[in-house]
């Protein structure tokens, strides 16, 4: 609301030398964001740039591209980890001044359930052997098995995955229409020819009717790999699973419209095999893609 104007008047003009009040970066910043209209131009334009100025934009510019690069799924944690990464040397709180500035975020969730586990069957039920310790110290010695759904304008799309806990890649994946006890014997046919792990390996899941069938448990036997399941209800119990199908979720699946099911298939491929797998930063493996972990692991 406007005001008695002032009796008195400062000697320094407001367009020569800015407030000593204004943070002049963020101003400086503002102005090649959002230019002042033109008439001030001039007067702008007769503040040599800063240093500071000239390195935020040359910085903005690789936070654009990192976050397009990324399918606009990085936030400010993972733009740094990339960034440093690439051997730049620049605070986080830095970043995601700039981001903020320039309107960029990771993608947000968009809650949706519905349920996937069929846990009322006479098959038997594994005991759980990780106990929610999910650390393994080389690949294919844990391996965590799930399902989820995509919604499609044909219908549910389901999804079954594994994922290996020491460099959390997808080793199998598969999609089907229905959630019959072959989608998820495929993905782990799948993970077994790609992975060809060694005998010991541990895979849990929970108690759903897909991994308790009998040709699973067969499937697992012959490759002597060891099933666990979680406890009945308890989600927890597979957390890192859960983990990965919500970032699916948050990052992917909640930002498309899938008119079919091809459509969703091509598209959850090439995130999983050209995104997630490859080139996707993990906080829990220290800001590191799964295939970084498999290469330091070979």
């Amino acid at each position: 609301m406007a005001g008695k104007p002032s009796t008195s008047r400062s000697t320094t003009s407001p367009l020569t030398s800015p407030p000593e009040t204004v943070n002049v970066t963020t101003l400086e910043i503002a102005a090649q964001e959002f230019p002042p209209p033109s008439r001030q131009n001039h007067a702008w334009r007769r503040w040599p740039e800063s240093k500071r100025s000239i390195e935020n934009r040359a910085l903005l510019d690789d936070i654009r591209q990192t976050h397009a690069e990324s399918g606009g799924c990085y936030g400010a944690p993972r733009i740094h980890a990339a960034l440093q990464a690439a051997g730049r040397r620049i605070g986080r709180h830095r970043i995601a001044r700039l981001m903020q500035l320039a309107g960029l975020r990771g993608l947000a969730a968009i809650p949706r359930r519905v349920r996937t586990t069929d846990s009322r069957h006479d098959y038997p039920i594994a005991p759980n052997r990780l106990r929610r310790n999910f650390t393994a110290t080389a690949p294919n010695q844990v391996w965590l098995a799930d399902l989820t759904y995509i919604r499609t304008g044909e219908g549910w799309l389901f999804l079954a995955a594994l994922i290996d806990m020491h460099t959390r890649k997808v080793v199998g994946w598969s999609m089907r229409e229905t959630l019959h006890a072959s989608i998820a014997l495929e993905a782990l046919d799948i993970a077994i020819r790609r992975q060809r792990p060694a005998p010991g390996l541990i895979q849990h899941s929970d108690r759903g009717i897909q991994y308790a069938a009998n040709e699973y448990r067969q499937a697992l036997a012959a490759a002597k790999i060891t099933p666990s399941m979680s406890r009945k209800g308890n989600c927890l119990d597979n957390a890192p699973m859960e983990s990965f199908f919500h970032t699916l979720k948050d990052e992917r699946v909640h930002h498309r419209v899938y008119t079919t099911r091809d459509e969703a298939r091509r598209d959850l491929f090439a995130y999983i095999e050209g995104f997630y797998n490859s080139r996707r930063l993990h906080s829990a493996i220290g800001y590191r893609s799964p295939a970084d972990m498999e290469r330091m692991a070979a």
